[in-house]
């Protein structure tokens, strides 16, 4: 298992300060690590099969099912994150997703990146391991 590195945990009123969009930054790299971790520690595939395998996690409707699964876990703290991710005004779109779908990923990496950010690596675990239970 990989152990995120350490680093200055910034307070929630800090990471708050920063734009969804910014979190978003962070939490798809966060989130895609997770998955890529969860597949290479689950199945024994050549790396193109692990690469599809991936990008069935990390796409746009994915991860909107990923946020709905979720949702009823969430503080009120983290919805309320989460929503400002979902509504966040984006200047990009996605070719293969839905509107709803783009934003309720975004929503959820808003929501990892938060958490990675305030240095909340037992709830983002928590989190993905109910994304990732069947």
């Amino acid at each position: 298992m990989i152990t995120l590195p350490d680093r200055s945990a910034l307070t929630a009123h800090e990471a708050k300060q920063k734009s969804p969009v910014e979190l978003a930054f962070i939490g798809d790299a966060v989130y895609e690590l997770l998955v890529r971790e969860y597949i290479s520690l689950t199945h024994d595939a050549p790396a193109a099969a692990l690469h599809k395998m991936a990008i069935s996690y990390v796409r746009a409707e994915a991860q909107h099912s990923a946020l709905e699964k979720i949702s009823g876990m969430l503080s009120d703290e983290e919805a309320d994150i989460a929503r400002r991710g979902r509504n966040a005004n984006k200047v990009t779109s996605s070719k293969n997703a839905t509107t709803a779908d783009y934003r309720a990923a975004t929503g959820l990496e808003t929501l990892f990146g938060f958490l990675y950010l305030t240095a909340n690596d037992v709830r983002i675990r928590e989190l993905f391991a109910a994304i990732t239970a069947e």
